[in-house]
């Protein structure tokens, strides 16, 4: 995909999978990336193969999150950046564990999205905002209580901050992908009486890649969605039209 010259992209979570895949996506469509995250090591090194600006802050810390993001001149901005947090059930679940997925997942969003869109404003440009959610709130997964949760409030941060944003022509969209089988995640799914009966109900009966979720937020990034604003698109494999 082109189109993307002259415009730059802010994408927190770079050091991961999704953010790293989506950084590599929009450097080859000819955007100007600046790659945040808290790994700066990983961030360095992703910065050395795609050209992207390397920029670490953390998105649970909102004067961390004002220093980063006020004066930067940005057409786009990803919210990658999460944290998967335990997997449990509501009568064992750890608060400390809740609040932490909570902060990463949802109240790092909201204040990427406070600050970003406020230099977004100021330019008078427009622009568009991808947030990464998840199939897990758009279906209710065994274990999920504080993930489902934090990715719930995403789609809702999304709906309501393309409401109150289109009027400066900004889009907001998120991305909801089912399971990226990574080393990390893995040690859950890839046990057999987890992962399998979990397949066999995906009428794609495949694992997402990273590329595979990076495509569409470039895609809602780019011109070509120019009309879209304020979806929840599923990433899924068909998982969640039973």
């Amino acid at each position: 995909m082109t189109g993307f010259e002259g415009k730059t992209v802010l994408v927190s979570g770079a050091s991961g999978g999704i953010g790293g895949a989506t950084v590599r996506q929009l450097t080859a469509a000819g955007a100007q990336v600046i790659a945040a995250g808290r790994n700066e090591a990983r961030l360095d090194e992703l910065a050395r193969a795609t050209g992207a600006r390397p920029l670490a802050f953390d998105v649970t810390d909102e004067a961390s999150v004002r220093g980063a993001i006020e004066g930067l001149d940005l057409h786009g901005v990803v919210n990658s950046a999460g944290w998967g947090g335990d997997i449990e059930t509501p009568q064992d679940a750890d608060a400390d564990v809740f609040d932490r997925v909570m902060a990463v997942n949802a109240r790092g969003v909201l204040l990427v999205t406070k600050y970003a869109s406020r230099e977004m404003v100021r330019l008078g440009r427009g622009g568009s905002i991808v947030n990464v959610s998840s199939q897990a709130s758009l279906v209710a997964l065994k274990g999920h209580i504080a993930y489902g949760s934090s990715k719930a409030a995403v789609d809702n941060i999304t709906r309501v901050c393309a409401l109150e944003l289109g009027q400066y022509g900004i889009r907001v969209n998120a991305v909801n992908p089912t399971v990226v089988m990574t080393p990390m995640s893995a040690w859950y799914w890839g046990r057999p009486e987890v992962g399998e009966p979990f397949l066999e109900q995906m009428p794609l009966h495949r694992w997402a890649t990273v590329e595979d979720v990076a495509a569409p937020i470039v895609f809602l990034l780019s011109d070509g969605a120019s009309m879209i604003s304020g979806v929840s698109l599923p990433v899924d494999g068909g998982y969640t039209c039973r």
